[in-house]
């Protein structure tokens, strides 16, 4: 091994590292929530192909029908189906697909983030009235109910379009 392999051997482990820990750990899913998911990512990429909401609203009621007609199926046609309905999502992934402006990616994505308060009132005289919540990055409220606190370093992927 030369010197120039193992350096860059070791500063590709050190940003893995680094971007391992910014990222948030997966939950472990049940079934249920993995085939909510798989439908709503349907209607997502769905709706990044069609434009005119007559045909959407069509081809999402074909989309309903497709998923409540496996209801209550076996468990292992239940995962054979979950495994080739996640295969026609990544088969049907638009190249660019839509994204709300406000979220990572989009046009408004932190144009106009809220100053901090010690920059808006300077003398410490903050108003009672003030909010006192913190924001994500995507302009949405840090709850650690729903998992997205950006309190500190926060991973946004833009190659994803989303916020690890």
């Amino acid at each position: 091994i030369t010197h120039k392999t193992y350096h860059a051997a070791t500063m590709n482990a050190v940003i893995t590292a680094a971007a391992n820990q910014a990222r948030q750990k997966p939950v472990k899913l049940s079934h249920n929530q993995e085939v909510a998911r798989l439908y709503r990512k349907s209607l997502k990429t769905l709706s990044s192909w069609v434009i005119d909401r007559d045909i959407f609203l069509e081809d999402a009621t074909n989309l309903r029908s497709r998923f409540d007609s496996e209801r209550g199926c076996s468990n292992a046609k239940a995962v054979r189906l979950l495994k080739e309905g996640k295969a026609e999502l990544f088969e049907f992934t638009h190249p660019d697909p839509y994204c709300v402006p406000f979220m990572p990616g989009g046009s408004l994505f932190m144009r106009n983030p809220p100053p901090p308060l010690e920059i808006c009132f300077p003398d410490g005289d903050i108003p009672a009235d003030a909010p006192k919540h913190t924001l994500n990055p995507d302009m949405s409220v840090c709850t650690p109910e729903t998992g997205k606190v950006a309190v500190g370093s926060v991973l946004v992927d833009f190659g994803k379009k989303n916020m690890e």
